[in-house]
């Protein structure tokens, strides 16, 4: 048996392992995930309408993301990272990363074996260097912090921080795919929202977010269909003036 042979032998063994695991793992975790709140729901008396209004509005403000990403990552990471990934999360600002920098450090593309094998080790090691600091920084000194910081200070840090995470995510995904035009017509709707339709209608508050999440995509599927059908027709046109220009030169030359 050639070593071609065996690697392919290995790497069939290795994929179907990494799937078979991967997705009983990954069961596993949506199964605690979505029945440990549900259990907490139930015990309190939490209505089903309320907990599916909850989850539309997420959909609506996240549910492009659920389908974006993994079609994003997948080229990168491969089918055994992705199970990774998805499993420990913090996957654009930590995981990719370190996949990227573990294939270029020995010169791997990310479509070969070799790439993928990388991805997987990088995002091992990120996940250790990942759990070992959270035990240290916040198993440790975060309980010693959090006696020493007073009351007050903690309930702003409890105020402030979802503000601070999703605006360190939003400019991440703006730097990450900069569209200007869409970002004016987002920043546009929701100060249209928040600031005249919120005060003037109180309810308009529980679906605001839902609300300017699909106006801004209409209005940028529209002004870019515009734009696209004007860059269209200037194309079209173009021929002609050229044609038109040809021939007022050649008029000249005679």
């Amino acid at each position: 048996m050639t070593d071609t042979t065996l690697a392919n032998t290995a790497w069939s063994a290795f994929d179907r392992t990494t799937s078979r695991w991967g997705r009983i793992t990954m069961i596993t975790a949506m199964v605690i995930m979505i029945g440990g709140p549900a259990i907490l729901a139930a015990q309190l008396g939490v209505d089903l309408p309320t907990v599916v209004a909850g989850i539309v509005a997420i959909l609506v403000v996240f549910g492009v993301i659920f389908v974006v990403e993994p079609f994003s990552y997948y080229p990168i990471l491969g089918p055994a990272s992705m199970y990774q990934a998805f499993m420990i999360g913090n996957i654009s600002n930590k995981l990719l990363p370190a996949a990227i920098v573990a294939q270029s450090t020995i010169g791997a593309k990310p479509e070969t074996r070799r790439g993928q094998l990388a991805a997987v080790l990088a995002i091992c090691g990120a996940a250790a260097v990942h759990i070992v600091s959270l035990a240290i920084f916040v198993g440790l000194f975060g309980t010693i912090l959090l006696r020493l910081i007073p009351a007050e200070v903690v309930a702003s840090i409890q105020t402030f921080i979802l503000p601070a995470v999703m605006g360190a995510v939003i400019v991440q995904m703006l730097a990450s795919n900069p569209q200007p035009h869409i970002l004016v017509i987002a920043l546009a709707v929701g100060l249209v929202v928040q600031l005249v339709l919120t005060p003037l209608i109180p309810a308009f508050a529980l679906f605001g977010s839902a609300v300017s999440v699909v106006l801004t995509i209409m209005l940028a599927i529209t002004l870019h269909g515009d734009n696209v059908q004007k860059a269209n027709n200037e194309n079209a046109l173009e021929p002609g003036a050229t044609a038109l220009e040809d021939q007022t030169s050649q008029k000249g030359t005679r």
